[in-house]
């Protein structure tokens, strides 16, 4: 009964890591969402500010604490391992959907493309950041990375294959196309408020720490295969490629 629950709590949490990333495309896009990265009533300048910043260190700190292996070699004297991932990815998305419900909106204009092709094209690239994002997440382990493979195999009573290091497809030409992902489908915008660009600004920030704190634990865990792979490949523009 206990690997039936194990299951049905990873399949819950990744259900609701779904629909807070399918809510992130419209809620950064503007579209089929009730509340967007630019609807609602705006409030002070300086207090919307402040609360958006620190919805987002709320989500940073938390994303990135839980990934260390320090915090998780603690954590799992508390809960099951196998649940390990499911429980980060439950977390992550609580605290993203938290960030969209309490998100003050800074409706002022920084930039607003007219051209009808330029339109298309900053529209056509926003969509490709989010599809860059959920490709790059099969080409590693979709179902290892968000704790489905892990409590699936409890259920089963098995442990598994372990893992090994891949660079296919995408990350033959970037290290991270997951958080290059991001970072254009932020960027991308034919209208960018103030509220936008904060956000877009922040989270960029974020992601080029996030993405140093990861390497270095990456390396302790690949050791040259990484650092191999570090000098092949670019972090997240195409300079190489890993052979």
């Amino acid at each position: 009964m206990s690997g039936i629950l194990t299951l049905l709590f990873g399949v819950v949490s990744y259900v609701i890591f779904l629909i807070a990333f399918l809510y992130a495309i419209g809620f950064v896009g503007n579209v089929a969402v009730p509340k967007s990265i630019d609807s609602g009533v705006p409030e002070g300048l300086a207090i919307s500010i402040i609360i958006n910043v620190i919805l987002l260190s709320v989500f940073a700190i938390q994303h990135s604490v839980m990934a260390r292996p320090g915090f998780k070699k603690v954590w799992t004297r508390i809960i099951p391992e196998s649940i390990e991932r499911s429980v980060y990815v439950l977390v992550s998305s609580l605290a993203l959907l938290l960030v969209f419900w309490q998100w003050r909106p800074l409706t002022d204009i920084v930039w607003s493309v007219e051209n009808s092709i330029g339109r298309i094209a900053l529209l056509a690239l926003f969509a490709a950041g989010w599809l860059i994002v959920l490709l790059s997440t099969f080409m590693i382990n979709h179902f290892e990375l968000f704790g489905l493979r892990q409590v699936y195999l409890r259920a089963k009573g098995s442990t598994g294959e372990h893992l090994n290091f891949t660079t296919r497809a995408f990350y033959k030409y970037v290290r991270h196309p997951i958080m290059l992902g991001f970072i254009i489908a932020f960027w991308a915008t034919p209208v960018m408020s103030v509220g936008h660009l904060l956000f877009a600004a922040v989270t960029t920030a974020y992601i080029l720490v996030a993405i140093q704190l990861e390497e270095r634990d990456l390396m302790t865990s690949h050791g040259d295969t990484y650092g191999k792979y570090k000098q092949e490949v670019g972090m997240l523009i195409p300079v190489g490629r890993a052979k």
